[in-house]
């Protein structure tokens, strides 16, 4: 009877046994899936590939348009420049003769729209200030008949553009005072706008916004075709000895015109570095 007893006991445990194993083996493989989880998906998001991002988002970021542009600039440039041997080096032959006269003297920056036109007359300092910006603003040139109406061009015919370039004259004297005078060259001639009088020289010239304030104040006279006629040309007789006069007013536009190709194209160049780069 015991041995029985002792028997099934024995029998018991060893399927109690079989029973933990397979319980145990699948509990293990569970833990083991649960470990490795996170191991994976640490590994996928790797900064490896947050990198490879950021640099192709850079790329773009270029934009496509850029070598279409730099493309045309740089065949822009390749014309002005040809253009430009074609007219030879150094400056144009109306600047040397220009200069040679030893009247007036230029005074101009590359990179810059203004230019001067200085000399001494007596005791008189005498500037002419005018912009290459007025080129941007051609004017027709319209023909009159007798009567002073104007004429229909035909068809066929073109237009002529002539550039009107503003000019501020000022002539200053020792003693104080000054003359600003606003005109315009055009077709040769100096068609003025006023003439003004600064007992303070400084206000004739000065850009400051002080100077200009202190301007605004002031009485300017009249408009200039509003005076009487034989004011009118005794002013012009007076620039005309200043040597104000047709040769001047033909030589700005002319100027203008070349200072303006030049700074043309070196901006073109400066603007297909940048968008190069």
């Amino acid at each position: 009877m015991s041995s029985l007893r002792a028997l099934r006991t024995a029998a018991s445990a060893l399927k109690a046994c079989r029973t933990v194993a397979p319980t145990s083996a699948r509990t293990f493989a569970q833990r083991s899936a649960i470990t490795a989880g996170p191991s994976v998906s640490r590994t996928w998001a790797a900064p490896v590939a947050a990198r490879c991002f950021s640099l192709s988002a850079r790329a773009f970021g270029q934009g496509e348009s850029d070598v279409e542009l730099a493309a045309k600039l740089k065949e822009e440039i390749q014309y002005e420049k040809e253009a430009a041997e074609q007219a030879g080096s150094g400056a144009p032959e109306f600047v040397k003769e220009f200069t040679a006269d030893g009247v007036w003297k230029i005074e101009h920056q590359d990179g810059h729209d203004e230019v001067a036109l200085v000399r001494q007359f007596g005791n008189e300092n005498i500037r002419v200030v005018f912009s290459i910006g007025d080129l941007d603003t051609p004017q027709e040139v319209n023909e009159y008949d007798e009567e002073g109406n104007p004429i229909a061009n035909d068809e066929d015919a073109t237009s002529n553009p002539v550039f009107a370039i503003r000019c501020s004259i000022t002539i200053t004297k020792p003693d104080g005072g000054a003359l600003s005078i606003d005109a315009v060259a055009e077709d040769g001639s100096f068609a003025v706008d006023n003439v003004s009088y600064y007992a303070d020289a400084k206000l004739a010239g000065e850009l400051s916004a002080e100077a200009d304030w202190k301007r605004r104040g002031l009485y300017i006279g009249p408009q200039f075709d509003h005076l009487d006629v034989g004011v009118q040309e005794s002013f012009e007789k007076y620039l005309d000895e200043r040597d104000i006069g047709p040769a001047l007013a033909g030589f700005i536009p002319e100027f203008a015109e070349w200072k303006e190709q030049k700074e043309y194209t070196k901006w073109l160049e400066q603007v297909h570095k940048f968008v190069s780069a």
